[in-house]
């Protein structure tokens, strides 16, 4: 063991946690007052002061407009994407999003100096190196903003780490001599994932995840917060900034309490310096609010299993973590659906932060060694001719991995090939999400003549490095996708696969058109040229057969659909089988006899 001292960190939407190896043992470090959870809240003050924690949320009733909370749902997002945030967002003179005139990152990386912080106070030492959990559906842009949050707070983050995965570890480290296959049902304040892992001798292997970045107990307090507003015959929209404020913390203290007993006031005394509000409110109207939310996170479950292959009686435990897991309903529900009483003996708020921590120790050497591999949750390719997605590396594909692929010139003459890199499911590139694009210069050449090799790396903190090689020349151009965010709303990640498998027909339909399309094309002239040029190498039956299957090929160009389409070139295609052989005879022949003149 090297003992070399790595944090472990679970940078939250809502709550912050981080911990550290001590004397063998993974175990979170408290601050002065001896809270191990800190919230993730920052307080910019005019005069450029600076406060994290409870004090920030101290000043959010006396100056909402200046403590931002949540950032971690803008964290790798451009501007416009979001529509609604605690704060105004602006954009700076570059486009990137701001808020309080600081980047999502900026603000992270307070709560993580933070963080660092408490650490160092606690373990009497300075501290340069972490490893920090995101959701496990965090896009490419997502994880290298956490990395680059965890830089500018003065760390080196050794590993990005999927928040499920974290739960898994902290869940599994007394059961690493048995094998068992586990979902961990992650509900946050701000994000929910749904990850199957499966646990052997060490080594944890995701096998499948679907998750939402929009969905959590913050979405649940502001539809409380609405609810309570209405019932008292006030109109949420109408109020002041501070109000709202005061109401969803009233909120955020009724759900809690809600989950202990079956009623509870909603008190807002002066909540907008001269009205009050006390309205009784029950556990089943929180339920009836929480229904569609807790709905969504069971869609996501079905499709995780679907993706795991597995079914919930093949698992072995269901572990819940997550501050929003404790709401009877939540646990009910998914009582449920997986046919089983779900595993409850993770801390709900500390499990992610426990488990960074023992992959922290792994790394730092202070701990056992494990084995951790974690999946990619969506397909990432490129565009090729005809407006097509081509997959380089299938989503579940375990990382860090490594895949590519060679391409030629569409055209002769061609000097440069676009790539755009793409993320999703649908067989044509409009419909997925492009992540990035650059140009590759090489010689031009004839059609097909020109090679590129096209090659994706995922690091093991999900990261994504994509290299282009001009075979002939060997010249590389290698592109990090750090900064790029699928422009969409976070909530169509969790819908792609579903729209691939709604779309399946028409989707494979317009491929299959489009591949026979590009056949055709290539084919046609090529045919019509060869007859002119040597149709003395052909019989006339053979010729009748040529342009009868050409011309049933045209019809079916226009016409439209794909399985005739493809059928019709097929046919083409074997009927001038004969043909192509005597031409290449031919040539050969020719060739031999002008080297022997």
């Amino acid at each position: 063991m090297t003992g070399e001292l790595i944090l472990g960190i679970d940078l939250g939407t809502t709550h912050s946690a981080v911990g550290a190896v001590d004397s063998g043992f993974p175990i979170l470090l408290a601050d002065r007052d001896g809270r191990r959870i800190t919230p993730s809240a920052v307080w910019f003050g005019e005069d450029g002061a600076i406060e994290v924690g409870r004090r920030a949320l101290r000043r959010r009733s006396t100056e909402p407009g200046r403590v931002v909370t949540s950032i971690k749902r803008l964290m790798g997002r451009r501007y416009g994407e979001e529509l609604d945030f605690c704060v105004p967002m602006g954009v700076s003179a570059d486009g990137r999003l701001m808020v309080l005139g600081r980047t999502p990152e900026e603000v992270s990386a307070e709560i993580l100096r933070e963080l660092k912080g408490i650490a160092e106070n606690r373990l009497e030492r300075s501290v340069d190196k972490a490893v920090i959990t995101v959701p496990a559906y965090f896009n490419d842009a997502q994880r290298a903003a956490t990395k680059r949050a965890g830089e500018l707070a003065g760390m080196e983050v050794v590993r990005i780490l999927s928040e499920p995965t974290a739960a898994a570890l902290a869940y599994g480290l007394d059961k690493l001599g048995e094998r068992a296959r586990v979902a961990v049902y992650d509900l946050g304040g701000g994000t929910f994932d749904l990850s199957v892992l499966e646990m052997q001798d060490g080594v944890f292997q995701v096998l499948a995840t679907r998750g939402d970045t929009r969905l959590g107990g913050d979405d649940l307090d502001l539809a409380l917060a609405r609810h309570g507003a209405a019932r008292g015959g006030v109109d949420f929209d109408r109020l002041s900034d501070a109000a709202k404020v005061r109401l969803i913390e009233e909120a955020e203290r009724v759900k809690r309490v809600l989950s202990e007993r079956d009623t509870e006031s909603f008190l807002a005394p002066f909540y907008d310096g001269s009205s009050s509000l006390e309205i009784e409110l029950t556990r089943a109207e929180l339920e009836s609010l929480a229904r569609p939310f807790i709905a969504r996170s069971l869609n996501c479950c079905r499709q995780a299993l679907a993706d795991a292959g597995c079914t919930a009686a093949e698992l072995d435990a269901v572990v819940l973590v997550g501050g929003s897991t404790r709401i009877p309903a939540v646990r009910h529900a998914v009582a449920e659906l997986f046919g089983r009483e779900p595993d409850l003996s993770q801390h709900p708020d500390e499990a992610v932060a426990l488990g960074a921590t023992i992959q922290a120790g792994v790394l730092g050497g202070t701990l056992r060694k494990m084995v951790l591999l974690d999946v990619t949750p969506l397909s990432l390719g490129i565009e090729t001719f005809g407006g097509l997605m081509n997959v380089i590396i299938p989503r579940n594909t375990t990382i860090p991995c490594k895949a590519g692929e060679m391409f030629t010139n569409a055209a002769a003459g061609q000097s440069s090939m676009r790539v755009r890199v793409l993320q999703g499911e649908r067989e044509m590139a409009r419909d997925n999400w492009e992540l990035g694009n650059f140009e590759v210069p090489f010689e031009a050449a004839p059609k097909g003549q020109a090679r590129v090799g096209v090659q994706f790396r995922i690091d093991e903190n999900g990261i994504l490095e994509v290299l282009a090689r001009d075979v002939a020349t060997g010249r590389d151009t290698v592109i990090e996708i750090r900064d790029a965010a699928v422009d969409v709303d976070d909530e169509e990640v969790g819908k792609m696969v579903g729209e691939s498998v709604e779309h399946a027909f028409d989707d494979m339909a317009e491929r299959i058109f489009t591949e026979a399309r590009l056949k055709a094309e290539e084919l046609l002239p090529a045919v019509e040229q060869a007859l002119a040029a040597a149709g003395d190498l052909v019989s006339e039956t053979e010729r009748e057969e040529i342009v009868a299957a050409a011309r049933e090929v045209r019809v079916a160009l226009e016409g439209g659909l794909p399985n005739p389409l493809k059928a019709a070139v097929q046919r083409l295609d074997q009927s001038t089988e004969a043909f192509a052989a005597a031409l290449v005879e031919r040539a050969m022949a020719e060739a031999l006899e002008r080297r022997l003149s």
